[in-house]
């Protein structure tokens, strides 16, 4: 009989970085492997946050493949470290597989197969058997993953929503499919819970044209909207509004034009003929235009307060404009969307924000959870993606559909559920995680200390402190000079800078007095001296540097 484990190495209680891993006897199969962006005052400098991946490294002669269910960083962002470790093929739909490719060879990932699948099918990997799922959601191609088990399917339904007037068959959900996988029987079955905490359906709540039409209607001037990056939904929502209106469609930026091109050429959706301005065509004076302002996360908030402030090549803001944000401001977006609104309305544009809680992202609400399990009927769920209150607030309304509490399976990251025999037998074993800070393109030190220096420099600033010495007879011939950066004011800078400089050179003169001197041990000794008396006279803990340069004359 098959003992089968399941965990995530991300996406629990946390917004992002989803990965999800299936075990069944010696096989490993992986589903999603994303990014979590950090807030702005989380982890300095850090770009992106992946999954630890240790665990799959320690067993990749098990792991067989890698599921992406859609293209969207959270899911499929982490991708290219994965393979970088680990040599295994990738299953995915075309238009997924179109935006990885593209991921891999920024990251100059080789030696890669995609196996290109259908939304709604069946095929075997070795002699296993899976079944996908179309699903709708806020980009095409999306599909949820059924593996067949000895006890019924293992089904994963990423995220999802249900809408029978969506637009377009690559955005669709195909529900007596759903209805047969369950028929056939679900073991167990993950969910979303990024939405469990609200009422009712997400559709038709997740729609902007109700919102923006008046806008439309009584706007002469030029418009801009924010987007985020591959909610390819609201970009066609935002597209059809300005055919409706007649205006031409100006891209901010390569990523929007290019998921247009990628739908094209699937002949998922088609732009107009003549709708959009080009780059080497527009210029700032044109009026009938919608400007499409598009980025990941918080990072259209801080493309568009350029905008704002005048510092963008292309474009320069008028009081006659009229700026949309069609991305609603999330949880972690607060303060670099509050600082772009704050200058918007410096510039005295008419402003139209769309509230989170009246525009729902297209997640799975309280209706939509109901109706897939009451379509999967699974014998287990265990909710993933999503804060643990979230992750809380499904299980509460599996519970209240008669699933008792011992069929609903709430995990941390690295907590893992096993079965043996068709019956939960733990779900408390326990793997180390650490999260991976990726700066650039390298790993950051994720021991703390690189980023402990670096909130040291963002809130108490930095003092170097430099002398140059002889080698041979260690006689101060430079110096001392003394530079301060963020620790105090200029009318306090005199005094204090002097005497720094005052206890790095009676520092050097001690050690060379005493016969001990040693480069290090005199840095060390004069930064311990030189943060003791800052901190006394200021109340501030900056980074100190001492900087003893030895020459030979």
């Amino acid at each position: 009989m098959e003992k089968i484990r399941f965990l995530t190495l991300g996406g629990n209680d946390e917004d992002g970085k989803n990965i999800s891993i299936v075990e069944i006897d010696d096989e490993i199969y992986v589903i999603d492997v994303g990014v979590r962006y950090p807030s702005s005052n989380e982890v300095l400098g850090v770009e992106i946050i992946i999954p630890d991946f240790k665990y799959l490294i320690e067993n990749k002669k098990k792991v067989k493949a890698v599921f992406i269910t859609h293209g969207h960083d959270d899911v499929m962002g982490a991708l290219p470290y994965l393979l970088k470790e680990i040599n295994v093929p990738v299953y995915t739909t075309p238009l997924t597989s179109m935006m990885l490719k593209d991921r891999l060879k920024d990251n100059d990932v080789k030696n890669y197969k995609i196996h290109e699948i259908k939304r709604n099918d069946t095929f075997t990997i070795g002699k296993r058997k899976f079944k996908t799922f179309g699903l709708t959601h806020s980009i095409p191609d999306t599909y949820g993953l059924a593996i067949d088990t000895t006890y019924g399917y293992i089904v994963h339904s990423t995220e999802f929503m249900f809408d029978f007037d969506v637009k377009g068959e690559n955005f669709e959900c195909d529900v007596s499919n759903l209805a047969e996988i369950g028929r056939e029987g679900v073991f167990m079955l993950t969910m979303e819970s990024i939405n469990a905490g609200k009422a009712g359906f997400t559709s038709p709540k997740h729609r902007t044209v109700d919102k923006i039409r008046k806008t439309f209607e009584n706007t002469e001037d030029r418009i801009f909207t924010t987007l985020y990056d591959q909610n390819v939904y609201r970009l066609i929502e935002i597209i059809e509004m300005a055919k409706k209106f007649k205006r031409k469609v100006y891209f901010h930026g390569e990523e929007p034009r290019k998921l247009i091109s990628y739908l094209e050429k699937l002949n998922y959706y088609k732009l107009p003929i003549g709708l959009e301005i080009k780059d080497a065509q527009f210029n700032n004076d044109i009026d009938d235009v919608v400007i499409i302002i598009s980025k990941t996360g918080p990072d259209v908030f801080k493309s568009m307060h350029r905008v704002a402030m005048g510092e963008d090549l292309k474009i320069q803001l008028r009081p006659t404009d009229t700026v949309i944000v069609a991305s609603p401001i999330v949880p972690g977006t607060e303060v670099v969307a509050g600082a772009m609104e704050n200058e918007l309305f410096k510039e005295h544009v008419k402003l139209n924000s769309l509230n989170y809680k009246e525009v729902y992202a297209m997640h799975a609400s309280e209706e939509d959870i109901k109706m897939m399990l009451y379509l999967m009927k699974p014998k287990y769920f265990v909710p993933v993606k999503g804060q643990y209150k979230d992750l809380v607030a499904i299980a509460d309304i599996a519970y209240d559909m008669d699933y008792h509490s011992s069929s609903i399976v709430i995990l941390d990251n690295g907590e893992i559920a096993s079965f043996e025999k068709g019956k939960l037998v733990t779900a408390f074993t326990n793997i180390d995680l650490e999260e991976v800070l990726i700066d650039g393109k390298e790993h950051l030190d994720t021991t703390g200390l690189v980023l402990r220096d670096r909130r040291i420099l963002a809130t108490d600033g930095a003092i170097i402190a430099g002398l140059v010495i002889h080698h041979k007879t260690k006689e101060i011939i430079g110096g001392p000079d003394v530079q301060s950066r963020g620790v105090i004011y200029l009318k306090d800078a005199e005094n204090i800078v002097g005497e720094v400089g005052n206890i790095l050179e009676s520092t050097v003169m001690r050690f060379v007095k005493e016969k001990k001197y040693d480069n290090v041990s005199a840095r060390n000794e004069a930064r311990e001296l030189i943060s003791k008396y800052v901190f006394k006279t200021t109340g501030k803990r900056p980074m100190v540097l001492p900087v003893i340069i030895e020459v030979i004359v």
